[in-house]
């Protein structure tokens, strides 16, 4: 099969020697990208990977993110579980909203989501990664010292932002009169482990009307990846998000859309 061209939905025809399919995905729809090059493509008898949101923020009905929305962390580490496996680490800065978690880390996480009805998903925060836990466990006994009539809120002010000291203090599970000389070693090492493990349930991808870049689209396995040519149809060429590539955030994804674009203009 060759392809000598495409028709517009008025019906006029439009001959060329290459078509080239640069329709983008599904994301942010209002931007114009409708999933017009899936259906062409389907046309052309290729097959789809199912496009799902990438690049987007996470869902989570755990009530303490939003309790914390607006806040932002910095210098923090995700780790992303998929059935308690670890399949994401990295540090940096994220952020709490109303409806679960978003922000650089979150994003980048959101790409090695798998299918969410065969697997689940949760998220580890360190809020301290610099600091081992013996180390941490040290600096908490000296704040507690020089805090040492602080109930165990204002004992908190040293170590996290003034919005998550009362969910710290409510998961920790303490009673919030406790004086800071007054908690024990085991209730230091408890706040240890909430502070390097600090947990959030993913439960969903945010929608793909707000999603960075769409993961999935036109398989790889039927375009020539040096000149972007479609195996089922000469003459029809593929580039950018259309295709199933993406990447993380930090113009990754614009990087994919320049070199496939070029190694089409380099085939004419």
């Amino acid at each position: 099969m060759r392809c000598i061209g495409v028709r517009g939905t008025s019906g006029r025809e439009y001959r060329a020697d290459a078509v080239l399919v640069a329709t983008g995905g599904v994301s942010y729809p209002t931007t114009g990208s409708t999933g017009d090059g899936y259906r062409l493509a389907q046309q052309a008898g290729h097959t789809l990977v199912e496009p799902v949101p990438s690049l987007v923020s996470l869902v989570s009905h755990d009530a303490d993110c939003k309790k914390m929305m607006g806040l932002a962390l910095k210098n923090v580490t995700l780790t992303l579980f998929e059935d308690d496996k670890a399949i994401f680490d990295e540090q940096g800065e994220m952020l709490f909203t109303h409806f679960g978690i978003s922000g650089p880390l979150t994003l980048s996480a959101s790409s090695h989501l798998g299918d969410m009805k065969k697997h689940r998903y949760h998220a580890e925060i360190d809020l301290k990664p610099a600091l081992s836990e013996e180390q941490l466990y040290d600096r908490i006994t000296r704040d507690f010292a020089l805090l040492a009539n602080h109930a165990a809120q204002g004992a908190l002010v040293k170590l996290l932002p003034s919005s998550m000291q009362p969910v710290m203090v409510a998961r920790w599970g303490i009673d919030p009169a406790t004086r800071a000389n007054q908690i024990t070693r085991e209730q230091k090492r408890e706040l240890v482990q909430l502070m390097k493990h600090w947990r959030v349930s993913i439960d969903a991808r945010g929608d793909l009307a707000h999603a960075v870049i769409t993961s999935g689209g036109v398989s790889v396995r039927e375009v020539d990846p040096k000149t972007m040519q479609s195996k089922k149809a000469l003459g029809l060429y593929f580039a950018g998000e259309v295709l199933d590539v993406d990447a993380y955030t930090g113009g990754y994804n614009l990087q994919i859309a320049f070199c496939t674009a070029q190694s089409f203009a380099n085939n004419l």
